[in-house]
């Protein structure tokens, strides 16, 4: 019989871990929207622990209109100062500028690549030191562990689930990145 990932196991009754594990985490996205908000979540995770970000998860959500890449990118002053009064969601001033800013930039990555899928895409495959070297000068606040887990969760990179898993094999189904 499969076993679940380790992380889970050591987690029995963590049903948001869970949920995320068997649904979402290294799972191929193609919506700019849905790979904005794991890059959203993911730096908004630095320093904290996942399961902090996976329970204000909905209150992300709503805060930041959906994660609607357009919609973020043309945040002002007021959608900034709104962001860090929100007690739903991580209230840090560099993690709310970095979204907003990381939104703009996503905008500017669409003029040449089409879309931030058609950017992952273009760069893909890559080792992680040189995806870390490309997002460091292409983003704001994304450091190694971030842009890890942002590429093992989207399935850019190898990884996300150990060896037997019945999620891992799941994945493999829906051609992520990494295995092509």
């Amino acid at each position: 019989m499969a076993t679940y990932c380790d992380y889970c196991n050591s987690h029995p009754e963590d049903t948001f871990n869970h949920t995320y594990h068997a649904t979402q985490y290294g799972f191929p996205l193609d919506d700019d929207n849905l790979l904005f908000e794991r890059l959203v979540l993911e730096i908004n995770q630095a320093g904290l622990s996942w399961i902090t970000i996976l329970k204000k998860a909905d209150n992300f959500r709503r805060a930041y209109d959906g994660f609607t890449v357009e919609t973020v990118a043309g945040y002002g002053e007021s959608d900034r100062a709104r962001l860090l009064a929100d007690a739903g969601i991580i209230r840090n001033r560099l993690k709310v500028n970095a979204a907003i800013e990381n939104a703009r930039r996503i905008l500017a990555l669409r003029g040449e690549f089409g879309s931030f899928k058609g950017w992952l895409d273009t760069h893909h495959p890559r080792p992680k030191e040189e995806w870390v070297k490309l997002f460091r000068k292409t983003f704001v606040f994304t450091g190694g562990e971030i842009v890890g887990e942002f590429l093992l969760s989207t399935g850019y990179l190898p990884g996300a689930h150990d060896d037997g898993c019945p999620i891992a094999a799941k994945i493999l189904t829906l051609n992520p990145p990494w295995a092509m």
